[in-house]
């Protein structure tokens, strides 16, 4: 499974797009994986929209819920991605099947280790550099930070970095030594999402090649 470009939607900034649209443009542009991140929907749209974009990503890319363990499950999508204040991995990892992707936010080698050890398929720092989208992220980590975290991880975790990134700086994060890189903004906000997803996929791959 590829990680390389990770798109999270947000309506709020998508310039009047829906979640299932953005999803669209962006898997037709060349987004490996779609989290569908909503805090305010209520359980019965979430879960509607869900559907839509497990439809819109199926055979296509990977499709994770943020926070919403049952949302993820209901909607058959391939996984859910958690923060530090929600449902603690281990316990997730329980109430899934075997291959229920599980990812997990972190900011430091401590939690990284730890949401490796307690069953995360992949790690996400947050955030690599100051953004916007997240204004609740705090500052940006840098890049010799989470170069230390991918060190410390076992290489068969993917570790991805998301917050601040777009195509001026996704392939430092790549030389960092990431596998790969989340944006909401970068892509979400653009005029042309299709697009701004090709173009970004298009640094990354490039990076990964030198």
């Amino acid at each position: 499974m590829k990680y390389d470009l990770y798109v999270v939607t947000d309506e709020h900034l998508s310039h009047g797009h829906s979640h299932a649209e953005i999803a669209k443009l962006a898997v037709s542009g060349g987004a490996d994986v779609i989290q569908l991140r909503d805090k305010e929907m209520c359980s019965a749209d979430l879960f509607s929209t869900a559907k839509q974009i497990r439809k819109i990503t199926k055979g296509k890319a990977l499709f994770i819920v943020n926070d919403r363990v049952d949302i993820a499950l209901a909607s058959e999508a391939d996984g859910v991605h958690l923060g530090q204040d929600d449902l603690p991995v281990d316990v997730v990892r329980h109430l899934v099947p075997d291959d229920f992707i599980i990812g997990i936010s972190v900011g430091s080698v401590s939690e990284a280790l730890k949401g490796v050890k307690d069953g995360a398929d992949y790690v996400a720092v947050s955030p690599v550099f100051s953004t916007d989208s997240k204004p609740d992220a705090g500052p940006g980590h840098g890049l010799e930070s989470i170069s230390a975290i991918r060190k410390a991880v076992k290489k068969e975790i993917p570790v991805i970095g998301i917050g601040g990134i777009d195509t001026g700086n996704a392939a430092e994060v790549i030389y960092a030594g990431l596998d790969g890189v989340a944006v909401i903004s970068a892509v979400v906000s653009a005029p042309d999402i299709e697009k701004a997803t090709r173009n970004l996929r298009e640094k990354i791959r490039n990076a990964k090649d030198e």
